[in-house]
């Protein structure tokens, strides 16, 4: 259930609805907007009767949320949900770009990577310091001292820093070097860590798993909202489907749209992992902004074809640069700006 409340409803109204609700067991979410305030109620309290709550002083209505998701849902939450990250504006008419590589290899690997697309255009570095393999023979990223090495890149170039969480335990760490914590998609239901993020207050990119529904990834928001930590991107970054010959996950275009009708956080594209191939990211880079994605995050390395994680998706340097310009035209067409 939300709570709508009158745009003239004082404080003190809407302190004594919060608290009626609350006395009854529920959790409470505020969301203002246009100068109105939107209480929804999440959790398993005692029965309200919708009648009485509308006759409480600087109620205007009251409404059923019939999805599973609430906090994440329109009808929550009307407006995009925009939030700053340094100077980068989430959510509103300028696209996002976060590039950078994979997994942080080397000091000079990644200062490379860093000048070359802050030069180009590019809003975030991101890199993985720890990285999840399918192969625990695999390398499994340089740990803290590849953070210091994004941070240090942070530093030189003024970008911010987008990297990967895998534990509850690695947040606090995590978090005193990065600007945004990545959840990838094979942790997207890991709830202990969806808690923790939640927790941290810092702004989260919550990838879709490799099998999961938009329903699937909408709900794993909802654990981190339910924190009070609104500042949260979806990422769409390809699916598992039945040919896996040519592509290395197939790019569900629907779900951007879809996400943006059906939630109010914003939604990042990734192209490099939805397709897998090299020579088809820029295309399918355009296609998630076509289809409206409020970002794009795209794998960049200075030797590609001789990276230690995901080379075959990775840009060179100078492919990068070539994609931007053409990023530049595609969003003037939909009325966006990087």
């Amino acid at each position: 259930m939300i709570i709508i409340m009158h745009p003239e409803a004082t404080p003190y109204e809407i302190d004594n609805v919060v608290a009626e609700v609350e006395a009854k067991g529920w959790q409470t979410h505020r969301s203002c907007d246009s100068g109105q305030t939107i209480i929804g109620l999440q959790g398993e309290g005692q029965p309200i009767d919708p009648f009485h709550l509308g006759q409480m002083p600087g109620v205007e209505d009251t409404m059923a949320i019939t999805q599973k998701f609430k906090v994440t849902s329109r009808a929550f939450r009307p407006e995009d949900t925009t939030f700053t990250i340094g100077e980068v504006s989430i959510g509103s008419r300028q696209l996002a770009v976060i590039a950078g590589p994979c997994s942080v290899e080397s000091r000079e690997q990644l200062l490379e990577t860093a000048y070359a697309v802050k030069e180009a255009g590019a809003t975030f570095l991101r890199g993985g310091a720890y990285k999840p393999r399918s192969s625990p023979y695999s390398f499994q990223g340089l740990g803290e001292q590849g953070l210091k090495l994004l941070a240090e890149a942070r530093e030189a170039t003024g970008l911010p820093v987008v990297t990967e969480v895998m534990s509850p335990p690695k947040v606090a760490l995590v978090a005193v070097y990065a600007d945004v914590l990545q959840i990838g998609a094979r942790n997207m239901q890991n709830f202990d860590l969806l808690n923790a993020v939640g927790q941290a207050h810092k702004p989260v990119l919550l990838k879709r798993g490799m099998s999961a529904t938009i329903e699937d990834l909408l709900m794993a928001a909802e654990y981190i909202l339910a924190h009070g930590n609104n500042r949260v991107m979806l990422c769409e970054r390809g699916i598992r489907s039945f040919d896996n010959k040519y592509s290395r996950n197939t790019f569900d275009v629907n779900a951007i749209p879809l996400l943006k009708e059906l939630t109010h956080l914003p939604v990042i594209a990734d192209p490099s992992h939805a397709i897998g191939v090299r020579r088809h990211v820029p295309a399918v880079t355009l296609a998630g902004i076509a289809a409206g994605a409020d970002g794009l995050i795209i794998e960049t390395h200075p030797n590609p074809d001789q990276a230690v994680s995901d080379g075959d998706q990775s840009l060179t340097l100078p492919q990068f640069t070539d994609l931007m310009d053409h990023v530049r035209a595609m969003a003037h067409a939909v009325d966006r700006v990087v």
